[in-house]
């Protein structure tokens, strides 16, 4: 069995940090903002060649209430599904009162704990060291997580107790540069989510639940789980990273990514929520399928029709879901139906579902939806095929005449998949009008039976082997120079006839 190890601790002690370390990405959102994490995360990691998992879980101070309450219960979930727990603690600032809580709790578990004195960087370890004694764990580890000092040696020492020792890779210390990507973030080339997450353990059809802050993402996401995988509270801003849950339903592969709101850009002000907003819009790149999530009470306003411009922009696969149905009234429902058919008229290929994430009504209908959509999106068709329907397209409505030449279109292939993209080429296919355009993509998607997901079409014309040649002079300039010769050669003879009576005299 690949080991799990659990990395808890107090808040801003340096446990997504080690997280990154571990998995060698940028995956935990890093910040000197205590409560940054506060869902679990999951991440693989390798030593040699010992695989592990590793999870980044949200501080535990023994305080909490409201939300971090319900962050704190997060981390406790992790603690019991780990094989192995490391126990960070901060050696700069020293042990307090919630370091002696966490530490009897995991007395009490059992669980094979390990504690780990983290930036210990410009101490002397046996100074910093010999208060964490007290903690009755045994003798702790000292880390700078952010420098990548002492990291190896941590976890040969852990998987060591476990499975013998291996041979360990050399540590590097980071340059400057590489400390400030670190902690702040890439800021002008973002990490890339898809390349990122290829190692994991993410396969089946991606579904990425997005919308605005609390129209209730977090609820739909446990919903499908069936349990409280990801921290859900009445607060907006709530779900702060983007978070990768692999699982699996009735055979099929699915991996629900549950998003940060995105508010509107005036409203941002903290670093932290950037990157999230970031992250957000990399989940929706990575994805198969967007679940737009609307809060049925607000309608939809401003801020949810440039999501789902985004959404439309990275061409992904739609299905929206109207949260919070169940607390409508006949007459608020009749005005939110009424307000959807006229502001998402553009979009009528996608299904729309009315639900409560809350109590479930409708929400396994989503799945019907999800599937279709991602079939439509990841659909292979033949060139004969789109060939033979365009042909009957032509032939039941002929392009438009441009200049007294009609448009021809020869021939249609596929050109891309998730969104599926059909390339249609001829002469003169720039003039083609856009409803033209129009109705060949909804042709093809009758036909093709294309649900849930937009067409590109991309029109190329052949190249004209006389486009680059030197044109002649027009009518208009012939005929100018025509009458300019005649004018002078009048003038000419009147010349040489004064000329001659000038003579005679």
């Amino acid at each position: 069995m690949v080991p799990v190890i659990a990395l808890v601790g107090r808040p801003n002690v340096g446990k997504s940090t080690l997280f990154n370390r571990l998995t060698k990405s940028r995956d935990a959102l890093v910040a000197e903002i205590a409560g940054l994490t506060r869902d679990r995360k999951y991440g693989e990691g390798q030593i040699g060649d010992e695989p592990f998992i590793v999870i980044d879980t949200a501080g535990i101070s023994g305080e909490e209430v409201g939300i971090d309450a319900e962050m704190a219960s997060q981390s406790f979930l992790a603690i019991e599904e780990a094989d192995i727990v490391l126990f960070m603690v901060d050696a700069q600032s020293g042990i307090i009162h919630a370091d002696h809580l966490l530490a009897d709790y995991l007395r009490k578990k059992g669980k094979e704990a390990y504690v780990i004195a983290n930036k210990i960087d410009g101490r002397n370890p046996d100074v910093v060291l010999a208060e964490f004694y007290e903690l009755g764990m045994g003798e702790p580890i000292p880390i700078a997580a952010a420098h990548n000092r002492g990291i190896n040696t941590l976890i040969e020492h852990v998987l060591t107790e476990l499975h013998g020792p291996k041979v360990v890779e050399p540590e590097r210390e980071l340059t400057g540069y590489e400390e400030w990507e670190l902690l702040y973030g890439e800021k002008e080339a973002p990490v890339d989510v898809k390349t990122q997450h290829e190692e994991l353990n993410v396969k089946g059809v991606k579904i990425a639940v997005v919308g605005r802050p609390n129209v209730g993402k977090s609820t739909l996401i446990n919903r499908f789980l069936g349990e409280d995988r990801v921290v859900v509270y009445d607060q907006a801003g709530t779900t702060r990273d983007s978070v990768y849950i692999p699982y699996e339903r009735h055979g099929q592969d699915y991996t629900l990514i549950d998003t940060a709101g995105i508010r509107r850009r005036k409203s941002i002000t903290e670093a932290a929520e950037k990157f999230s907003i970031i992250k957000t819009l990399q989940a929706i790149q990575d994805c198969h399928v967007c679940v737009l999530v609307l809060d049925a009470k607000d309608g939809i306003v401003e801020q949810d029709l440039h999501m789902l411009s985004f959404v439309l922009n990275a061409g992904r696969a739609l299905v929206i879901a109207i949260n919070k149905w169940d607390g409508m009234t006949a007459e608020d429902r009749e005005r939110v139906k009424t307000e959807l058919d006229r502001r998402l008229e553009f979009i009528t290929y996608a299904d729309i579902h009315f639900i409560s994430a809350l109590h479930g009504s409708n929400v396994g209908n989503l799945y019907q939806s999800v599937d279709k959509a991602y079939e439509s999106a990841m659909a292979k068709w033949s060139t004969s095929q789109l060939t033979r329907l365009l042909e009957d397209m032509v032939k039941n409505h002929q392009p438009p005449m441009v200049n007294g030449r009609r448009v021809k279109l020869r021939y249609a292939h596929q050109g891309g998949s998730n969104p599926p993209i059909l390339v249609v080429h001829g002469t003169q296919t720039d003039k083609l009008t856009d409803a033209y355009k129009r109705y060949l993509a909804n042709t093809y998607r009758r036909v093709l039976s294309i649900h849930g997901t937009p067409i590109r079409m991309n029109f190329k014309s052949a190249e004209n082997p006389f486009a680059e040649k030197k044109e002649g002079p027009s009518l208009h300039q012939l005929s100018m120079k025509k009458m300019a010769r005649t004018q002078n050669i009048r003038a000419i003879k009147k010349e040489k006839a004064r000329k001659q009576r000038a003579k005679k005299r």
